[in-house]
């Protein structure tokens, strides 16, 4: 059949326009995103999967309904505690259509728990791990040195830690030398840039003679990256003496159970680095002013390069189509993972019942059951039949277990 007369068997039907299932379900994913471009939803996490791509499916429910969720594998890897079922959460994203069922789902792109109890249990199972390690161990602090020249802070240039930990340290200390290593304190991403930060103040050559790692205070939130364990490890791995100077008096993160030093607030870690001096001021009030003035116009310039980049559509859903390909391999890898499961069995099966029948075939089978066998001796020819067998004639009857050689005596044969 042409497409014409397809057009005009339409035709036929109805007057309106018909549309095919890919078109129809184009317009109702359009609609959904449409209406709903950013939802806060709660519920209980069922069903929670994460495979090898790091992408996270899960039904997100209530005592009512259920929905289909997926957060993909970076907005995962945000998440600083453990997702697992039956945890109450709340959820910010967008509805989105997956074309290839026909079923509508909340892509997730941030995610609390019900309360802070996630978090605290998260961070006290790491502490109990590394401390089982012996990462927080007593033997493993060392002293500051007494005079230190070069001193390295880990921080954000911009934070108030910095400029407090420098105002203390221009009035306490002369000539000493204090190099700033810029990485984020709060926020997606900060834990990796602060390990990165120690790891670069470790290269450093000449090398410092103190490591500094800090910033202000905070809540929980502001001050996990702290507690994260690529942090903590390499504080434990810096081959300079490490302070930690995080938050206030009542914050205590695993960054301070490491550190050989800990310092109560970043201007506490400037009084225990260096002796008092008041001839510091001076020098360090210059070096500040001009490390804020060209760090303030490199961020300007970054921000405007950003914001310009951030602007152009392109940028706007890049992995859309990413996305829905990664979930289909995932899809395809469990089916074929079932199926070879599958398979393993009915072969198991067929190999069992095969092994049945012959058992069952096997003449030792039939002997064991208490039949014999007999041949004659000379050609060990089967005898199946008395009229085979001759006066005088030697034969070898066989059992389950041995053989007996006989001669004939008689040959009798029974009446039909």
């Amino acid at each position: 059949m042409t497409l014409a007369s397809n057009k005009t068997s339409h035709a036929a039907i109805t007057d309106e326009p018909i549309l095919s299932v890919a078109e129809l379900t184009a317009q109702v994913k359009e609609l959904l995103e449409t209406a709903f471009p950013r939802v806060w939803v709660a519920g209980e996490i069922s069903n929670f999967a994460r495979p090898q791509s790091g992408h996270c499916y899960f039904t997100l429910k209530d005592d009512q309904a259920q929905m289909r969720a997926v957060m993909w594998r970076g907005a995962a890897s945000r998440v600083r505690f453990p997702l697992e079922d039956g945890l109450e959460v709340v959820c910010r994203g967008h509805v989105d259509l997956y074309a290839p069922r026909g079923s509508y789902q909340l892509v997730v792109e941030e995610i609390h728990p019900q309360g802070m109890g996630a978090l605290e249990l998260a961070l006290r199972k790491l502490r109990e791990r590394l401390e089982a390690e012996g990462l927080f161990d007593a033997s493993r602090k060392r002293p500051l040195p007494a005079f230190p020249r070069r001193i390295a802070f880990v921080t954000s240039p911009t934070g108030a830690a910095i400029r407090d930990f420098l105002e203390v340290l221009r009035r306490r200390f002369p000539g000493v030398e204090v190099l700033v290593v810029p990485a984020r304190v709060q926020g997606e991403g900060a834990a990796a840039e602060i390990a990165a930060g120690i790891a670069a103040a470790n290269r450093l050559r000449p090398a410092p003679d103190v490591l500094v790692v800090g910033r202000g205070g905070g809540s929980l939130e502001d001050l996990w990256c702290f507690n994260e364990e690529i942090v903590i490890r390499a504080i434990a791995a810096s081959g300079v003496p490490v302070i930690s100077a995080v938050g206030h008096e009542i914050d205590v993160t695993l960054a301070d159970l490491a550190a050989d030093v800990r310092a109560l607030t970043p201007s506490e870690a400037a009084e225990r680095v260096v002796p008092a001096s008041e001839d510091l001021r001076a020098v360090l009030r210059g070096y500040q002013q001009r490390l804020s003035v060209r760090l303030r116009s490199r961020l300007q310039q970054a921000r405007a390069q950003v914001d310009g980049l951030a602007a152009r559509r392109v940028f706007s859903q890049p992995m859309q189509r990413i996305h829905d390909e990664q979930r289909r391999l995932d899809e395809l890898a469990a089916r074929a993972s079932r199926a070879i499961r599958h398979a393993l069995r009915d072969g198991r099966r067929r190999v069992d019942h095969g092994a049945g029948k012959i058992e069952s075939l096997s003449p030792l089978g039939v002997l064991a059951r208490g039949y014999s066998v007999t041949q004659t001796l000379a050609d060990a020819r089967v005898i199946r039949d008395a009229d085979e067998l001759s006066v005088g004639e030697q034969m070898v009857t066989r059992f389950f277990r041995g053989r007996a050689i006989s001669q004939v005596q008689r040959v009798d044969f029974d009446a039909d």
